[in-house]
């Protein structure tokens, strides 16, 4: 049962973030809070669905954290050209990591960015530069929506790792400003490029699938080594999100790429969710073998399960299981499973069923056959490109080159603000179903009532 000072710290805590005044003592029932949960405020901005801006030839790039993950997309954005694109500046707090970055772009092709570190807010300042037109951010989580936020006040159009953001205020702060301010907002999920995904995704756009009824994905990853690494996550960051929550922390690379095949904010969303994490071993048995000099060494009291299962259903009553596990041995797996009336799919070896043929499987000439005929275009035109230019099996290189020519061409980017809110917003309603006894939680309707009307992806209008 939930503790009474913890249930009352809920709901304070959702009472500060709904900027709603605090209940009465004869309301504080748990079924009022999650309700409130629920509710959206009247937006006062323009739907940013389909937004156009005018086409930028060239697209001035600017990237924020240059850990691992920000100097890959520094590379790729190098690697895009500079006839679609120039990275014009770059910034991390640590100096080091600056110089880092100009000897790999110097490296691979030459292009020379103006560098900014050294202080906390040395963003900021690199943000009010007149010459960027798209920002990545790499940065720790809590971070995003704050650089976001100004960024988009700035004028930027805006490019966010994984996930957007994680409290239920902050997706509402990054679809306000959007509106807000009409600027492009773009969870940058590489998944969703992925050559096995976009492939599904044709597949389940050419009716091949038939009615989809069911999903399972995940984030499967043995990340022990690189939490404890005192060198991969600065700060240990993403060490210190397992100390304090339990939830599915990281949902969008198994969830983007079906949310896409379900249509979800473009015909079907999200209802609500329910969510049960594992007890919690492997971190602390991980901490005893680290080094007597490590800050985590026999560290113990981890909050996070090893396994997170969250179960979500949409309205027009399909489901998705979304695992989240990066301390067991379990090897890497997204699962991608894809039910359907006519088809099943399922990753990890990728793998298909055509048409209730039984128990088995496609032969491999049946299989390489739908891999032929239903190749999405985007892989047919840039598969050599991608394989050059690497980057998670080329997925990383087609997101960028198709975000920069998007910008090039005045289209509409693939995934908007939307998509990101509700992606990442798994993530504090998992934990607060984890918290509350995997009760249901519902969704915010972060389009405000537009999923209804269905609308294509870019990726399959104008690839």
């Amino acid at each position: 049962m939930l503790k009474r000072r913890h249930f009352l710290r809920l709901g304070a805590a959702a009472a500060s973030f709904l900027g709603v005044q605090r209940l009465a003592p004869a309301q504080t029932h748990t079924d009022v809070y999650l309700q409130r949960l629920a509710e959206y405020k009247p937006t006062t901005g323009k739907p940013v669905m389909g937004l156009r801006v005018a086409p930028i030839p060239q697209v001035k790039v600017a990237v924020i954290g240059l850990g691992n993950r920000g100097l890959e997309l520094a590379r790729l954005i190098n690697a895009v050209g500079l006839h679609k694109a120039r990275l014009t500046a770059v910034c991390d707090i640590r100096e080091e990591m600056t110089q880092k970055c100009l000897d790999l772009l110097q490296k691979n092709g030459g292009q020379k960015p103006t560098a900014y570190s050294g202080k906390t807010d040395a963003w900021k300042d690199m943000l009010r530069r007149d010459d960027i037109d798209l920002v990545l951010i790499a940065t720790p989580w809590e971070d995003h929506v704050p650089m976001a936020v100004y960024a988009m006040e700035q004028g930027k159009h805006v490019g966010l790792e994984v996930p957007a953001a994680y409290t239920i205020e902050d997706c509402w702060k990054l679809v306000d400003t959007a509106e807000a301010t009409q600027r492009n907002c773009m969870m940058l999920e590489n998944v969703c490029y992925g050559e096995e995904e976009l492939w599904l995704l044709n597949m389940a756009n050419h009716g091949v699938f038939g009615t989809l009824t069911y999903a399972e994905c995940a984030y499967i990853h043995d990340l022990r080594e690189l939490l404890f690494s005192k060198n991969y996550y600065y700060n240990y960051w993403r060490l210190r999100h397992n100390e304090t929550r339990d939830g599915n922390l990281y949902p969008t690379h198994g969830l983007g790429p079906v949310a896409q095949y379900m249509d979800i904010d473009r015909g079907d969303r999200f209802d609500f969710l329910v969510s049960m994490s594992s007890l919690q071993v492997n971190l602390d048995e991980y901490a005893q073998t680290v080094d007597t000099s490590h800050p985590y060494y026999q560290r113990s009291g981890y909050r996070h399960g090893d396994m997170n299962n969250t179960l979500i259903k949409t309205h027009l009553g399909r489901t998705i299981l979304v695992q989240h596990d990066v301390t067991t041995s379990r090897p890497y797996s997204r699962i991608n499973m894809l039910a359907g009336t006519k088809a099943f799919h399922n990753g990890y070896p990728s793998r298909m069923s055509v048409n209730g043929q039984g128990h088995g499987w496609l032969s491999k000439e049946e299989y390489q056959a739908y891999r032929e005929q239903f190749a999405h275009p985007l892989w047919t035109k840039l598969k050599k490109e991608a394989e050059t230019n690497g980057g998670h099996g080329g997925m990383d290189f087609v997101m960028l080159w198709r975000l920069v020519d998007c910008l090039n061409r005045g289209l509409p980017l693939d995934m908007d603000v939307y998509d990101a809110a509700s992606w990442s917003v798994v993530t504090p309603l998992s934990e607060l179903s984890v918290h509350l006894g995997s009760v249901p939680v519902r969704f915010p309707d972060f389009t405000r009532g537009r999923w209804k009307s269905p609308r294509k992806l870019g990726t399959m209008v104008n690839p």
